[in-house]
């Protein structure tokens, strides 16, 4: 039975709609119980109807009601802030998107050629970084001139995708030296001000607005309890950013070209996708600060962001103007936030792309050419054989987990507790000798350092 269109939610008001609004607060309800998760929101807005819902606790410590107003850690939905900055600065004449960053600072003098674009895309061949903990006993220009080398890049630019904190936090950097404002005080004037955004950021004092505590399952007891944050103060412009599912909405509706906020040019930009960033495991694909993910015949556009025990999500689809956003204050919201998208289908008609529709491809077989080392900077990913021959990946020395390759070099990973394949990634060929000399783990590019 196909799913209605995107404007069944507006057709059922008044009396459908409040059966819609019901019935989603009953499964988010649900939902938040079953995956242990404390405290949600859910934002719908279909152009002519806006369902906002929230549940719970934003923090189980002090007990504090989940409320509409609540602002939870977004990480990585940060990104599209930043990206949104530089290029709303580009649109101004400030900087020009293809030109290279190094020009503007000098600590990339190392990788000359990267643009702005290939930072805010994730092409330009950056290292992930080093950990927080790490950053935070540095500088940001230090950070940059250690992991924006020659000897860390992980392909020539423009080339392929390699999900790269390093990269914002050098669109941070930009933003600074162009504006001669912090990241912080930038996008709060520039951005978040006109977005009706009340700002707040991880490590910047006491916040003027409730915030949601993150939180983990502990396994020993089997209850959930709060989590601290330690992402790095240098590492703000990729991922400090605090907001509630209507701020993420109000993005969202700029985004699809329902705000004045960001210029069309800016949203064409954001929107349009990088030929080097193809289908990988986080996105279909990627442009300037934006995921892209394909649903039926539409290119959705949006992000994902997990801090310390949260999980938020923004789609937007340009065609219908649909916009939907979400966040959870736990890392299980991740699954809450897929489940729920199954009902928005089912309730509302609004069929949202939670994931990369890219997936394996026939029937696993042994890989044994892809055995080896792996490094990302600081990262080490190590491909073994089992006595079985089947692969097993393992990262930085952590328990290694199956893997499961195919014929067309894709692989995908098994949780141990459940048997379900994840989309992991890709392994590459070198073009010139044919042999696998990069992997792609979750939207991380790796070069290989030795076989196995």
């Amino acid at each position: 039975m196909p799913y209605p269109t995107h404007a069944s939610v507006a057709e059922r008001a008044p009396s459908g709609l409040r059966q819609v609004r019901h019935e989603l607060q009953h499964r988010l309800e649900t939902l938040a119980r079953l995956h242990r998760v404390p405290g949600a929101q859910l934002v719908l807005d279909t152009g002519s109807e806006v369902v906002a819902l929230h549940t719970g606790v934003a923090d189980v410590a002090t007990g504090a009601p989940f409320t509409a107003d609540t602002a939870v850690p977004l990480g990585s939905l940060t990104k599209p802030y930043t990206a949104a900055l530089v290029l709303l600065l580009a649109d101004d004449g400030d900087l020009d998107p293809d030109e290279p960053v190094a020009r503007i600072l000098p600590e990339l003098r190392g990788l000359p050629e990267v643009t702005v674009r290939q930072l805010l895309s994730h092409t330009g061949g950056l290292p992930t970084g080093p950990d927080s903990d790490t950053a935070a006993r540095t500088t940001a220009a230090h950070y940059l001139s250690s992991v924006c080398t020659a000897r860390d890049a992980l392909f020539p630019p423009g080339t392929d995708f390699s999900y790269s904190n390093a990269g914002y936090v050098a669109a941070g950097r930009l933003v600074a030296e162009v504006t001669g404002m912090s990241w912080h005080e930038a996008v709060q004037a520039l951005l978040l001000e006109a977005l009706g955004t009340v700002p707040a950021f991880l490590g910047a004092g006491a916040p003027p607005r409730q915030v949601a505590a993150g939180h983990a399952l502990n396994t020993a007891t089997g209850r959930v309890r709060p989590v601290r944050q330690n992402l790095a103060p240098l590492e703000a412009p990729a991922g400090a950013l605090l907001a509630s599912a209507a701020d993420l909405c109000a993005l969202g509706r700029a985004l699809v070209g329902r705000s004045a906020v960001l210029p069309s040019a800016v949203v064409a930009e954001m929107r349009r996708p990088e030929r080097a960033a193809g289908p990988n495991a986080l996105a279909d694909g990627w442009g300037p600060g934006l995921a892209l993910y394909r649903q039926d015949d539409r290119l959705w556009c949006g992000h994902d962001g997990n801090a310390q025990g949260t999980s938020c999500h923004l789609r937007a689809d340009p065609a219908s103007g649909v916009v939907v956003a979400f966040t959870g204050n736990a890392g299980a919201a991740t699954a809450l936030w897929r489940d729920l998208a199954e009902d928005l289908a089912r309730t509302a008609g609004v069929r949202v792309p939670t994931a990369t529709a890219a997936g394996y491809r026939g029937e696993p077989v042994p890989l044994p050419e892809c055995a080896g080392d792996y490094v990302n900077g600081s990262t080490q990913y190590r491909v073994a054989l089992e006595r079985d021959g089947s692969p097993t990946l393992s990262v930085d020395g952590d328990v290694p987990i199956p893997l499961l390759c195919y014929p067309d070099l894709s692989c995908d990973l098994v949780d141990t507790d459940t048997g379900r394949r994840e989309s992991g990634g890709r392994f590459h060929r070198d073009r010139a000798t044919g042999v696998v000399d990069r992997v792609q783990i979750s939207g991380r590019t790796a070069r290989r350092s030795c076989p196995a």
